[in-house]
């Protein structure tokens, strides 16, 4: 199954929030948990230069990339190093470095998000990097907008919760494939946040879980953005909305010799938000799966522990 068999949408029709639309996307978040977005509204130019500082972080020498890693802080900002992040059930950690970059925080923010780390040795990397989170940050809250009238609340129900949330923009490295070498670039996992926003790579490797247990590839490029949901609105939504399993495969063919650059963006909650099941996703066919409530905070800390960040 490949890219266009995964639901697509403009940009423009979800903001518009037509019923159609709505409709349709709601059958996307129930069936795939995944969908992607055309007209998307982030220049070319900007992802370009996006992924020529990252590509410039990664190739600094590995003593110099060390020098930003903050284990104490669960990698919340800066540099994860190789042999680190490992999926739920995995014993192989994957074969993958990456870097988290934040919000912009001032005073308006919970003081439990983290700061960003200002990276010496490329001058325009912070600057790039604010750029590009406040235009998916702004996409993600248009986004949820529409999530919300799914989910029979207000267009603007996230924004006070969201907007200024915990989230996160990752950029990650998966290093050209020894023959050797045992594990994937990214082991079967779900996203721990209310949704993801994954700007267009040049390189296959994506793969997601569908009902039959059929792994199916998602092509990407850089005119759309792929975006799933996460446990978090899993859980809100009391399993309405699916967030389902996907992994990045290590390639068969000549791109392993390849390196394979990738930008996730987590659209996290502010950490003081209690994720409750919505009383609107509860009813006699769907008794309430999630009864005890837990803050934002604590549910992503215990999520982190499981896979070896924290």
């Amino acid at each position: 199954m490949s890219f266009n068999l995964i639901p697509a949408f403009s940009m423009s029709d979800i903001q518009d929030r037509d019923t159609k639309t709505i409709a349709e996307l709601k059958s996307a978040l129930t069936t795939h948990g995944f969908f992607t977005i055309t007209d998307h509204g982030i220049a070319d130019e900007i992802l370009a230069a996006s992924y020529s500082l990252s590509k410039d972080f990664f190739s600094l020498p590995v003593n110099i990339k060390n020098e930003y890693a903050h284990p104490e802080s669960a990698g919340a900002r800066g540099y994860t190093p190789f042999g680190k992040e490992t999926a739920v059930g995995e014993t192989t950690p994957d074969l993958k470095e990456f870097w988290h970059h934040g919000p912009n925080t001032d005073q308006s923010y919970d003081p439990r998000i983290a700061r960003n780390i200002s990276v010496s040795e490329i001058e325009q990397f912070n600057g790039q990097f604010d750029l590009l989170f406040a235009q998916l940050n702004q996409l993600g809250m248009k986004v949820l907008s529409a999530i919300a009238v799914i989910l029979n609340k207000e267009p603007d129900f996230f924004d006070s919760w969201a907007l200024k949330g915990n989230s996160v923009l990752r950029l990650i490295h998966y290093p050209p494939i020894n023959n050797n070498i045992e594990g994937i670039r990214a082991a079967p996992h779900e996203d721990i946040n209310l949704i993801t926003l994954l700007l267009g790579t040049q390189q296959e490797g994506l793969q997601v879980l569908d009902k039959n247990n059929n792994w199916i590839s998602i092509e990407t490029n850089s005119d759309i953005i792929v975006c799933n949901v996460g446990d978090m609105l899993q859980r809100l939504a009391n399993n309405r909305l699916r967030s389902t399993t996907h992994r990045v495969i290590n390639p068969l063919n000549s791109n392993k010799d390849i390196s394979r650059y990738s930008m996730p963006f987590f659209v996290h909650l502010n950490p003081d938000f209690l994720i409750k099941t919505l009383p609107q996703c509860i009813d006699n066919r769907y008794p309430d799966l999630y009864p005890n409530s837990i803050l934002a905070n604590d549910y992503l800390n215990m999520r982190l522990e499981e896979i070896n960040l924290k």
